[in-house]
């Protein structure tokens, strides 16, 4: 069991903890839920934070499927569901994360720009109730962590940590140390990512890290070779995969992510670089604004059955 560390007081570090044994997380959508069932599966308990009791009931019917159908692709036995969804606890009241070791935020906003102010006042929120040796984070994909860090009152508790999807399936975590993250933090989330089976990628702190700046650059390129009539959306997305060895080609990944996210990073991206490469293609804002934002609801270079991608969407008519 971890020990009891004293309070300690502005200015001083953040002290070494020993085992981590609780994590929250703040909004459970997508990608939270990828984040939420990775970490319960390694024995730890979880904590989400959502807006309301109706979304928490959503958000556990979801996990429900979601391992169920991971069960029933032999990945695991109604006893390990059973297991992890017993390490779960879904809440409104911010109060029910003092206990934790690791808060990270994980809201899903689908409004442009980069929600930072709402970001900053949650990082607020979760500061009045956890510990003070707490780590308060963020799965950042264009944001900086300093500027969040920035809200609270120990900002050297403040570490970025970045996700790849799928969560399950890939084997490394994106971890960015802002300008005042002291060393004893960022020791912390190395030990938590060892605990959940996560390989360490150091990142110095730049608006995008490796994964996100590399991944909407592809898409980009993706689309131009949609938009040229090179090859389908279908046949993009197979020539990636097998020549890569990466789970999704760029159309399915941004069907998975969202494309009205994905639209969102390249803005965020375009405005702090002002480099072409991560100006939006015309087939994501025609896309989006035609709401075609992927598995979300359904629709997106792919059409959708529930999680499942059932043909590729007939996108001539809404590219043209």
């Amino acid at each position: 069991m971890s020990e009891t560390l004293a309070d300690f007081s502005l200015g001083k570090k953040v002290q070494a903890k020993g085992i981590i044994q609780k994590v929250g997380v703040i909004g459970c959508g997508a990608v939270g839920q990828e984040i939420t069932r990775t970490i319960s599966q390694y024995g730890l308990d979880v904590v989400f934070l959502d807006l309301d009791q109706e979304r928490i009931e959503l958000i556990f019917k979801q996990l429900d499927q979601q391992l169920d159908d991971v069960i029933n692709q032999w990945g695991l036995t109604t006893g390990e569901k059973r297991a992890i969804l017993s390490r779960i606890k879904g809440t409104t009241d911010y109060a029910d994360l003092a206990e934790c070791d690791i808060v990270i935020e994980t809201i899903s906003s689908r409004k442009r720009g980069t929600s930072i102010e709402i970001r900053k006042e949650i990082f607020q929120n979760i500061e009045a109730v956890v510990r003070p040796d707490a780590i308060i984070s963020s799965n950042i994909a264009t944001l900086m962590i300093s500027d969040l860090a920035a809200a609270l009152k120990y900002p050297e508790r403040a570490i970025g940590i970045h996700f790849i999807l799928p969560v399950n399936k890939t084997q490394i975590i994106e971890v960015v140390r802002g300008i005042g993250s002291s060393e004893e933090a960022y020791e912390q989330v190395i030990k938590f990512a060892g605990m959940i089976n996560k390989k360490i990628i150091r990142v110095n702190e730049s608006p995008g890290n490796i994964v996100t700046r590399m991944m909407v650059t592809t898409i980009n390129e993706a689309c131009e070779i949609l938009m040229e009539g090179v090859a389908s959306v279908i046949d993009i997305d197979t020539a990636m995969r097998e020549s890569s060895g990466n789970v999704y080609g760029p159309f399915e990944l941004a069907d998975r992510i969202g494309l009205d996210k994905i639209l969102k990073y390249m803005d965020n991206l375009y405005q702090e670089f002002g480099d072409k490469k991560f100006k939006p293609s015309p087939i994501i804002k025609r896309l989006v604004r035609a709401n075609y934002l992927g598995r979300i609801n359904g629709k997106g270079f792919y059409n959708y059955q529930g999680e499942k991608a059932i043909d590729q969407t007939v996108t001539c008519a809404v590219i043209k």
